[in-house]
């Protein structure tokens, strides 16, 4: 009988308790000889719409706990689940949040805010259209995340409605297209598709044949920065550009 070897790397996972697609997208793209390991966060109201308040409060949450479960596994890298818990924050905090999880789990981190800046950064990107399921304020604070960042969105599509907690995660790969072509423009030279909890992976190729460029997902930008940390070549389940300048 034949096994796959699971020496490749541990990688660890905190994740909002409501988000349905973070985990899938993960196992999806999952490079081969690594293991996942889950621990979903609190810290917010299910029942509310999530607004930039909410948002930030989860960012701002203690995750002691959450560390100290996921690092029973001894993770090579943790990541961070969660993109706008931190772009409502800023740069600087994004940052530190990234750093205290390295110190106190002993492994490399990703936030997912600071994967597509990276991922952006590798792609030589400059301009960008950029969509979401976020409400409009904290669309405003992604512009604001990803320009401090050097990184200017010449477009922007909104869902054009408030989304729950739930309904982000709800919507469909046809819907996250046609989300990412309105988001398109002559001078965006990617489309960023922002959520952790959007169905934004499984609908990256076709986006892409049908506009011509990069797109960069939250999900598929904290996966090829584990593959680069831990040195894994790319496999045939990796959806996108991106994973052609590992």
């Amino acid at each position: 009988m034949k096994h796959e070897a699971r020496d490749r790397g541990r990688i660890g996972v905190l994740v909002p308790f409501t988000n349905t697609n973070l985990e899938p997208d993960l196992m999806m793209m999952r490079p081969p000889g690594t293991t996942l390991h889950f621990q979903r966060l609190g810290g917010y109201d299910v029942d509310e719409i999530p607004a930039s308040g909410q948002m930030a409060g989860l960012g701002a949450s203690d995750i002691t706990h959450d560390l100290q479960m996921i690092a029973g596994v001894r993770p090579d890298v943790v990541l961070y689940g969660c993109t706008s818990a931190t772009l409502t924050h800023g740069p600087a905090f994004d940052a530190d949040l990234a750093q205290r999880i390295r110190e106190n789990s002993g492994a490399s981190c990703f936030t997912a805010a600071g994967a597509l800046v990276s991922a952006l950064k590798v792609l030589g990107i400059a301009k960008a259209g950029f969509s979401s399921p976020y409400v409009g304020e904290i669309n405003d604070q992604a512009t604001d995340f990803l320009q401090s960042n050097g990184i200017e969105i010449v477009k922007r599509a909104d869902i054009g409605r408030p989304l729950s907690n739930y309904g982000q995660g709800e919507l469909t790969p046809q819907e996250v297209f046609e989300l990412a072509c309105k988001a398109d423009d002559r001078d965006a030279e990617a489309i960023i598709l922002s959520c952790t909890d959007m169905r934004s992976a499984e609908a990256v190729s076709t986006i892409e044949k049908a506009l011509g460029k990069p797109v960069v997902t939250s999900n598929q930008a904290l996966v090829f920065c584990t593959l680069r940390t831990l040195g894994i070549p790319p496999h045939d389940r990796l959806p996108g550009r991106l994973f052609d300048h590992l």
